[in-house]
């Protein structure tokens, strides 16, 4: 999946990012991250289940 990362503390080490297909927004946590990422970022990403609802993980800057 693609999508921006809305916001992101790097401080608490979590955020979330806006898939651009459906424009839902998920948690992403820093250890769901492959590199640091900051607000405005297009990433690539994919989704887990979580005891919250699905988060983001293994989250890298989109190269492309």
């Amino acid at each position: 999946m693609k999508g921006t990362v809305k916001f992101f503390n790097t401080s608490k080490g979590f955020g979330f990012i806006k898939n651009d297909e459906d424009s839902n927004e998920y948690f992403v946590h820093v250890s769901g991250t492959n590199e640091e990422i900051k607000e405005n970022d297009k990433v690539t990403f994919e989704l887990e289940d979580s005891d919250r609802g699905k988060r983001a993980i293994n989250v890298s800057i989109d190269k492309e």
